[in-house]
């Protein structure tokens, strides 16, 4: 669907109605016109736009299928990101998931495992009960770390999608594609911040929240719910001890066996009683100094989806889709499809 893909590849260029119509020549009403499906550019201006977004003329016809159905959730941090942002943001999950839902398709549909039921889980006013409660919905140990958190959600249903996203004020969304849950994170955040948002978002998608309920405390619930999740206070207190009087650097090796920062780690053991609020508060004023309140040094390796992928080869090495197909759905080269891929010498 040119429309549909003509407003990703601008937005994904940062780029106003405005500023692409004066540098292909025509008028701002007139990109308005083809975003909107009401008029089709001739070959020539296709060219131009092409040129100027830096795709190629067949990235504008690729085919969208229409009949995929997208439920966006709210973004979080939405009222500082901008309009165009937040444009960008939903463009690009319906971008990507057309693709993915595409191979989807061609593989059977039950390929995708069935995801938990959504919109299921009360509220007990306990986060430490509710991140139980998550963990045993999601077939979870109750307490331990939790090893690869992307991997695990794309085998139980919940799809992953990591937004390429100039922008540290977009973090997380939800919603669903087809009635099939998804979770977007920022690409660029740090691998323990992704994972802390994910179980944000994953909150908002199992829980029943109250019609009724301020979005702030929500949002406050859902955080809290993540750190419970990710570091329970019963192996806060196995690994840190019941007591502790200093911040010290041994609790470094704790954060990266529970793939969490150590702004949560030292807000979990507030919480958990084994280190003071005055403690809490030192340790946040010498992190700040450092730089970490936004660029804490990252000790884990990064998680990343990689069911589409797996598809995408399966598809091609079953002769489900030719190579060159498999490297349009995935973007990538010709080549690194090729290199990837196992094929019978026959």
């Amino acid at each position: 669907m040119f429309s549909k893909n003509l407003k990703y590849y601008r937005l994904k260029n940062a780029m106003s109605k405005k500023e692409l119509a004066e540098q292909v020549s025509v008028s701002p009403m007139a990109i308005s016109n083809y975003e909107n499906g009401k008029r089709k550019p001739d070959m020539d201006l296709l060219k131009r736009m092409a040129m100027i977004l830096g795709v190629r003329v067949s990235d504008f016809l690729a085919i969208r299928d229409e009949k995929l159905v997208f439920y966006h959730g709210e973004l979080r941090k939405n009222s500082t990101l901008s309009v165009a942002q937040q444009d960008y943001v939903r463009e690009s999950v319906e971008e990507y998931f057309n693709r993915f839902m595409t191979i989807v398709e061609i593989l059977g549909g039950e390929v995708l495992p069935k995801a938990p039921d959504t919109g299921v889980l009360r509220l007990s006013g306990d986060s430490e009960g509710d991140a139980q409660a998550l963990r045993k919905h999601l077939n979870l140990a109750v307490d331990g770390p939790i090893d690869n958190l992307v991997e695990i959600l794309e085998n139980k249903g919940v799809l992953v999608y990591a937004c390429e996203i100039d922008s540290d004020k977009f973090s997380g969304m939800n919603g669903f594609v087809n009635e099939c849950p998804y979770i977007v994170i920022n690409k660029k955040m740090s691998p323990e911040r992704k994972r802390s948002t994910i179980v944000h978002e994953l909150s908002h998608l199992m829980f029943k929240w109250p019609d009724d309920m301020e979005n702030r405390k929500i949002e406050d619930l859902s955080t809290a719910i993540s750190g419970a999740f990710l570091f329970p206070k019963t192996d806060a207190i196995r690994e840190l001890g019941v007591r502790r009087t200093a911040v010290s650097k041994d609790m470094l090796l704790v954060a990266q066996e529970y793939g969490i920062s150590m702004y949560l780690l030292v807000k979990r053991a507030q919480l958990s009683g084994i280190i003071s609020a005055s403690l809490a508060k030192g340790f946040y004023i010498d992190a700040s100094q450092a730089g970490w309140r936004k660029n804490e040094p990252h000790r884990i390796e990064n998680e990343v989806p990689t069911l589409f992928e797996q598809l995408v080869y399966r598809a091609v090495n079953e002769h489900e889709v030719s190579m060159q197909r498999g490297a349009e759905l995935l973007r990538i080269p010709y080549d690194d499809i090729v290199s990837r891929c196992c094929f019978s010498k026959d």
